[in-house]
């Protein structure tokens, strides 16, 4: 499919409006996941501008897409589109982490509208989504289960168990995307717990895999479109990142999984998102 250049260059500005405001709720001085939500930001964009059904005045709306981060520990991109997306003000990202705040460090489905369920214990997102995705077809509701997890989450065993079983049960409405951005905490995500060749594991797992570049707009959305048509299996996308993508700083260093910033970096950072 063909996108208008209008729409990529929209989705462009706004993944670079996520990756700002990512800086805006980290603020200076507090540790805050970078890293992963900025290698995720196109990604984001793409779902909560162009492809998912929900509905901010009404964030409960049964016939709605959920959209679940299980790489919990980047809640301040989700927060940043859940703001852009109009579920509470934009403002409120100043808050984040602060005492009595509804934006915490990880998401909680009690406090923050939009939130589908509490996240960032790792490898736990993909069963969850599962479990909604299967309950949404006994409901008859005709809408998809995104769940956003992390490469080096997928050392993870619980994710291969549910790999296993959204394949066993046909879970087509069930899509998984893999941030690949070969980092983790305290590394390289193949010195820790090798993920490499991710494509042919979820091959063998029954998946249809869809390999693409994360920061390219068009294959994102091409990968989302094609996701949708998948009938009788579920959809991986794995999409190849840059960690800390947009502050140049911060790009391909593993420090910046989760540090504070300085005052000169905060706004270096700002000015390079402009």
């Amino acid at each position: 499919m063909k996108y208008s250049k209008e729409l990529v260059q929209e989705l462009e500005n706004k993944a670079k409006a996520l990756r700002k405001d990512v800086i805006v709720s980290m603020g200076v001085g507090v540790a805050g996941h970078i890293g992963g939500s900025n290698s995720s930001a196109d990604i984001v964009a793409a779902l909560y501008f162009y492809k998912m059904k929900y509905d901010p005045a009404n964030p409960k709306m049964e016939d709605r897409d959920r959209f679940l981060l299980s790489k919990g520990h980047v809640a301040i991109l989700q927060y940043a589109a859940l703001a852009e997306a109009g579920f509470f003000p934009v403002e409120d990202l100043k808050t984040t982490k602060d005492i009595g705040s509804h934006l915490q460090g990880h998401p909680d489905v009690l406090k923050t509208p939009g939130i589908e369920a509490g996240t960032g214990s790792l490898g736990q997102g993909l069963s969850i989504g599962l479990g909604m995705a299967l309950g949404m077809k006994l409901d008859k509701i005709n809408r998809k289960v995104y769940v956003l997890i992390g490469d080096g989450e997928t050392g993870e065993g619980q994710i291969w168990e549910a790999a296993l079983a959204a394949s066993h049960y046909k879970a087509d409405n069930l899509i998984a995307i893999v941030d690949r951005n070969g980092l983790q905490a305290n590394g390289k995500t193949e010195d820790r717990m090798n993920s490499a060749c991710l494509e042919e594991k979820w091959k063998s797992f029954g998946w249809e895999v869809i390999n693409i570049n994360g920061h390219n707009m068009e294959e994102i959305l091409q990968a989302l479109d094609e996701a949708d048509e998948m009938k009788g299996k579920p959809t991986v996308i794995i999409a190849d990142t840059v960690k800390g993508q947009g502050v140049s700083f911060a790009e391909n260093v593993v420090s910046f999984h989760n540090s504070p910033l300085t005052e000169e970096q905060y706004q270096q950072a700002l000015q390079e998102l402009i």
